[in-house]
């Protein structure tokens, strides 16, 4: 399970799970590109137990240089991009395995192998034979999804002829939107359509599962669909007028949003509600963290790329000063 010190500022509040002990990890992610270390980034800063497989053969490898993934105006190299998404993924908590995965089927204990009647949770295998489970897996890789062949889905894959040959390849159009698919559990980030001919483009449509991820989380717990939704912001603590006022003001939004038919004990909704509360608090910080994890991230990409973080235009102005 994932034992890296989250970096400061991921949601860590939880209402008890009691089927997370069932398995090794909450969330595995087949694919270390921008997709699936998007979507590890929000799935592990929310606190679910996330591993991400990265087979070091991301498509994105095969550019020269990328020139316009936002936030580089000058371009960035490949290998600092990976190593900058990598290192984001291991500071959300991820493990980051570089591990090729060969198969995912239903996890032991099913009494079927079918797709329409598989229960919860799956085993991941990888290529040297070792095996995890994990209650939800994020597919994330561009090139393909023969590995998830042993689920038994057959509206995965299509056929299609070349060069005189009938030849299968997976259905792009397999997940929905939000990267949901009919198997529970299973969702699908990569690959998709069109959305993966662009780094950037991958990257948000990994954000948007890694969501999906959290909502359905959520849902499995016992929030009500009006409050499954899950919005990872950090605020000014200066904006908390009064911290006591703003938490009372909390409930009261959560209990108006509970729909009248709610069937939950009253103590679990309670249970959630606080929950749920502690997360709003953790979006707040003082003024002096945001100082200290800006200087942290200064000094993690300056790392990345090789200079002194004191360097650049602010560090000459001030040494002209002098």
């Amino acid at each position: 399970m994932a034992d890296a010190e989250r970096s400061e500022g991921t949601a860590t509040a939880t209402a008890t799970d009691p089927e997370a002990a069932a398995f090794d990890y909450d969330v595995a992610i087949v694919g270390g590109g921008p997709t699936g270390c998007s979507a590890g980034v929000f799935t592990g800063r929310y606190g679910l137990d996330t591993v991400v497989f990265d087979r070091g053969r991301s498509s994105l490898q095969r550019c020269a240089y990328l020139e316009n993934y936002l936030g580089f105006p000058g371009g960035v190299d490949v290998e600092t991009f990976y190593g900058l998404i990598h290192d984001h993924v291991e500071a959300a908590g991820c493990d980051l395995v570089p591990e090729l995965v060969e198969a995912v089927e239903p996890a032991a204990g099913d009494e079927t192998e079918t797709a329409d009647a598989a229960g919860p949770g799956f085993e991941v295998t990888t290529q040297d034979g070792e095996t995890v489970t994990a209650r939800r897996v994020v597919a994330a890789a561009r090139y393909g999804g023969d590995f998830l062949e042993p689920l038994g889905d057959d509206e995965m894959f299509i056929t299609y002829e070349y060069d005189g040959e009938t030849r299968t390849k997976f259905d792009r159009d397999y997940a929905d939107v939000e990267g949901r698919t009919a198997i529970d559990g299973l969702y699908v980030a990569a690959p998709v359509s069109e959305v993966n001919v662009q780094a950037i483009m991958s990257a948000g449509q990994g954000a948007r599962v890694g969501r999906s991820v959290i909502t359905d989380h959520r849902l499995e717990q016992g929030y009500p669909e009006d409050l499954a939704a899950h919005w990872d912001w950090i605020r000014p603590e200066a904006e908390l007028a009064d911290e006591e006022t703003a938490r009372d003001d909390w409930r009261e939004r959560f209990d108006s949003r509970v729909p009248d038919d709610c069937d939950l004990a009253d103590e679990r909704l309670r249970e959630l509600r606080e929950a749920d509360v502690e997360r709003q608090r953790e979006m707040y910080v003082s003024e002096g963290t945001v100082e200290s994890r800006a200087e942290r991230g200064r000094e993690r990409l300056a790392d990345h790329l090789g200079v002194d973080a004191d360097s650049g235009p602010a560090a000459d102005s001030a040494s002209d000063s002098e």
